[in-house]
């Protein structure tokens, strides 16, 4: 049985924006109050360094802030133009560490002009300390305008997807060591069925799973917990979320093994990266878009990651502690959703264009090289594609 990769056990939590926020505060709130105490050094005037400080924390706050309103822009032209899914760079940590860098510097610069605005004689270290920390915040608004104007072309867009899709591939699946095998099925019998856990809070979707504390209580009872729902899957109030077989748990032990959100995201969730390249070809061949050439990209997208799933072991369902005795069994996609996400959703919106088919026919034929050529799920798509080229190509006219 392949072993676990690590990043299904432990759930990847970001630090939230409002407590780096706070975080930068104080240290601003900090450094003012204590560095207009030292006396080292150089010194100038307290009055007009005070003067220096309130409109450089001013001026920076005021440049945040427009900088800030034109990203939101951004954000929205990249949602309209290719997924609403995509939160590349909304989600992205340097736009909240900015701002939070932001608050510190401003904290800073009020508290250590107010603090000097008594003094006689301030350490120049004040002033250096704050146009240090305002070219600093200026640097990562520069590489923040960067980043955002990258969100706005297809290929960066494309190539960011395809890289997190590729990093989530490659933690959560081991590289095979055999030819694969389409039969890859989780092969331990279930013991007798106890009884159904629910999902009991707010709706939303799961974002995460971690499983080192369920592992160990499931160990303890000799129970095994098959959750029923997985990574990117939506749970609602009183929907089945796990069955318990063998030995009993309770409820909260496997509910606190499940990080919910508002939205998916690219943690533990090797699906989403294929959701938003498809998403993004979909709109592309919608008939308001009528832009094939994108949809021809987001597939050549679609195929590096295929392959790459091609390359690894998908059979790592069965969680086991360290005895070896399987206690945890996830829900994860098997080969054909992956198929069936870039390839079967776009068939339908595709048949029109005979260079998205034709590119779809490569695909296939380049995955047919890498899986067994009776794979039967490749060799019925390749007979829908070819059969969808053969009736979009233009018939000639008999004399």
């Amino acid at each position: 049985m392949p072993v676990l990769p690590r990043r299904l056990l432990r759930a990847r939590r970001r630090l939230r924006a409002d407590l780096a926020q706070l975080f930068c505060a104080l240290i601003g709130l900090a450094l003012g109050v204590a560095l207009p105490r030292v006396s080292v050094g150089p010194t100038v005037q307290g009055d007009r360094l005070s003067e220096l400080l309130f409109t450089l924390g001013i001026g920076v706050i005021g440049v945040v802030s427009i900088v800030f309103s034109l990203l939101f822009g951004v954000v929205q032209w990249s949602a309209s133009t290719f997924s609403p899914r995509l939160n590349l760079f909304r989600g992205d940590p340097l736009v909240w560490r900015t701002f939070a860098l932001a608050v510190g510097v401003f904290t800073f610069a009020v508290t250590a002009g107010v603090v000097s605005l008594n003094s006689t004689d301030v350490t120049v270290l004040v002033p250096a300390t704050a146009i240090l920390a305002a070219l600093v915040t200026f640097g990562l608004i520069r590489a923040l305008q960067i980043r955002a104007f990258l969100s706005l072309q297809l290929a960066s867009v494309l190539d960011a997807v395809t890289s997190r899709g590729r990093a989530v591939i490659a933690a959560v699946y081991p590289l095979r060591s055999e030819p694969p095998d389409a039969t890859d099925e989780p092969s331990a019998e279930l013991p007798e069925l106890r009884r159904t856990v629910t999902w009991a809070g707010a709706p939303g979707v799961v974002q995460q799973l971690e499983l080192r504390w369920l592992i160990e209580a499931a160990t303890r009872a000799d129970a095994l917990v098959v959750f029923r729902v997985g990574v990117g899957d939506t749970v609602h109030d009183e929907s089945p979320l796990a069955d318990i077989h063998g030995g009993e748990l309770s409820d909260q032990v496997v509910r606190a093994a499940v990080v919910r959100g508002a939205e998916r995201s690219f943690g533990q969730d090797p699906m989403l990266a294929f959701r938003l390249l498809s998403d993004i070809a979909l709109r592309a061949l919608s008939p308001s878009v009528n832009d094939p050439a994108t949809a021809v990209d987001s597939i050549d997208a679609s195929e590096g990651l295929l392959r790459a799933v091609a390359m690894r072991e998908l059979a790592v369902a069965d969680v086991t502690d360290a005895a070896g005795d399987t206690r945890v069994r996830l829900v994860l996609p098997a080969w054909e959703d992956y198929l069936r996400v870039a390839i079967e959703d776009l068939m339908q919106f595709a048949t029109p264009f005979i260079m998205v088919l034709e590119r779809l026919r490569r695909l296939l034929v380049n995955l047919l090289e890498i899986w067994p050529a009776s794979h039967a799920p490749l060799l019925q798509l390749q007979s829908r594609v070819n059969a969808a080229l053969l009736a979009a190509q233009p018939t000639t006219p008999r004399e």
